[in-house]
């Protein structure tokens, strides 16, 4: 006896529409100002706040996602105002066309370009779209993009800034080592090279030779010094020496990267993956450091990262930890995450850091959620929701 299967039917294979986007302008203050080697050598001014951009999206069968980007000094203002005007182009549409639903968006507002301030609104609602895709799968978004594992080593940033003394700077690093973090990275780039090389050598007297430990000059150097500096550093066993030259300049940072012994990584002022692979393709970098928020979102990210891996290139994604968790957590070879204190006021959730490591939850998407007091800092809110 023979079955014939049922014919396939032909309506269309929409699963759920967006039924409503509601974004919010947050600003984070900081506790103290924050100064790094670029306040130092007068480019920018101390920094006391941080500009979020959140976007939750919301389904007709009930499902939601949430979804943020932000900005450092300036540009948060501009971003929440391109996200208000392209996000009506989601309403109605199925949340699960993630790619789609990114190139739909870039091209609305393509005539401000495809990178930048444009991007990075688009971000916000390209998260919250994937965290959505996971709470409807019941997964964490390591688990929904395929992890390669269940935990990935870390390491501080926030108490190693300029504006501490040294002595303040080694406090912090006992206390960060002691809270599970595993590695410690301190601020150089001052125009007095020879006092970044003391506060390096008194942290690394201060950790002793086992502990993991990175420096970021900011940019601040010009080619000559960044290559006079950074090969006196490598008597430190540093992990790798970060941004020691201008974001863009690829041809000397590959130039670094082939007279050091010490790793070089750059990567998080890049605003498109177009801008990374400059850095893939003339080999710069021997660890990339993309920011998902700041290149578009998790969309913009997996591109990168697939090029990143064809290339042998180790990842450290910078800041916003809460995502990039699960991101380091899906890439092929072993990545280090960035561990910032910063947003802790924004999150009802921690994520846990013990034996040097940050470990996945098995909390759905994300697996943070937004608490009262980040809705008290909203300084702006809209939400678009489908004409009835």
């Amino acid at each position: 006896m023979t079955t014939t299967a049922a014919p396939l039917t032909a309506a269309p294979a929409v699963l759920d529409r967006i039924e409503s986007v509601t974004l919010s302008s947050v600003t984070l203050p900081l506790p103290n100002p924050i100064s790094d080697a670029k306040v130092f050598t007068g480019r920018q001014r101390p920094m006391s706040e941080v500009a979020f951009l959140f976007a939750e999206i919301r389904t007709e069968a009930g499902f939601e996602g949430l979804g943020f980007g932000y900005s450092k000094r300036a540009g948060g203002p501009a971003q929440f105002a391109h996200a208000r005007e392209i996000a009506a182009d989601v309403i109605g549409e199925d949340p699960n066309d993630i790619a789609r639903l990114w190139t739909k968006l870039v091209w609305a507002g393509a005539s401000v370009g495809r990178s930048g301030a444009s991007t990075q609104a688009i971000a916000a609602i390209d998260v919250a779209l994937w965290d959505l895709k996971a709470k409807r799968a019941g997964l964490p978004l390591a688990k929904l993009l395929g992890a390669h594992r269940d935990s990935v080593r870390c390491y501080n940033t926030s108490g190693g800034f300029l504006h501490e003394s040294i002595e303040q700077v080694k406090e912090n690093a006992t206390r960060t080592l002691e809270s599970g973090v595993g590695g410690i990275k301190i601020k150089v780039g001052l125009p007095d090279s020879a006092e970044d090389l003391r506060r390096v050598r008194a942290v690394r007297e201060h950790l002793g030779d086992g502990v993991p430990f990175m420096v970021d000059a900011n940019q601040q150097w010009d080619r000559p010094t960044a290559m006079r500096v950074s090969r006196r550093l490598e008597e430190f066993d540093l992990v790798w020496i970060e941004e020691p030259l201008d974001a863009y300049d690829a041809e000397g940072h590959a130039e670094l990267a082939r007279s050091l012994d010490t790793a070089v990584a750059t990567g998080e002022m890049l605003t498109s993956v177009a801008e990374h692979y400059e850095l893939i393709r003339q080999r710069s970098v021997d660890i990339i450091q993309p920011d998902a928020p700041r290149i578009g979102g998790i969309t913009q990210f997996l591109k990168l990262a697939a090029l990143a891996d064809h290339a042998n290139l180790q990842l450290a994604p910078h800041f916003a930890m809460e995502i990039h968790v699960h991101l380091a957590a899906a890439y092929p070879h072993e990545p280090w995450v960035e561990h910032f204190d910063w947003l802790h006021p924004l999150f009802n959730e921690r994520l846990e850091t013990r034996d040097g490591r940050m470990h996945l939850s098995d909390r759905p998407g994300l697996g943070v959620t937004l608490t009262e007091q980040a809705r008290a800092w909203t300084v702006d809110s809209v939400r678009i929701d489908a004409p009835r």
